[in-house]
C-alpha cells in the first residue's frame, strides 16, 4: 500500500477515486495535562518522552487509515493529512486525539 501526502505520484496513475477515509487514535492520560505545565516550566526545552507519543500516535493512525483503506480495496492513500489536538475530559483529564484523513485510490 502507498501512502502519500502529496496528491499526484510519479510514475503511478489513479485508477479509482475510492473515497475518503479517516483514522482515529485517542489516548488518555492525565500526563498530557501535565505536559502542557512542564512546558511553562521550561521555555523551549524538547520532552523526548512525548514526542514518542506524538510518533507513536502517528504511526498507529496510518496504520489505521491503511487497514480501513484496504477494506475499500484501495492500494493506496493520496493527500494524507494528519492533525492532533486534545479533548477535555473534565479538570482532572485530558485526552490525547490524533488524526489521519486521506483518499483512499486504485493505482495502476
Amino acid at each position: 500500500m502507498l501512502l502519500s501526502t502529496t496528491d499526484t505520484l510519479q510514475n503511478q496513475t489513479v485508477t479509482q477515486y475510492l473515497g475518503v477515509v479517516t483514522a482515529e487514535v485517542v489516548y488518555g492520560s492525565n500526563a498530557i495535562r501535565d505536559f502542557f505545565a512542564g512546558i511553562r516550566d521550561v521555555i523551549g526545552g524538547r520532552t523526548g518522552a512525548y514526542e514518542k507519543v506524538f510518533e507513536k500516535g502517528q504511526k498507529d493512525a496510518l496504520d489505521e487509515l491503511e487497514k480501513r483503506a484496504k477494506k475499500l480495496g484501495a492500494n493506496g492513500v493520496i493527500g494524507i493529512e494528519i492533525d492532533t489536538g486534545t479533548i477535555n475530559v473534565d479538570e482532572k483529564g485530558v485526552l490525547l486525539l490524533i488524526t489521519a484523513t486521506g483518499t483512499a485510490v486504485k493505482l495502476s
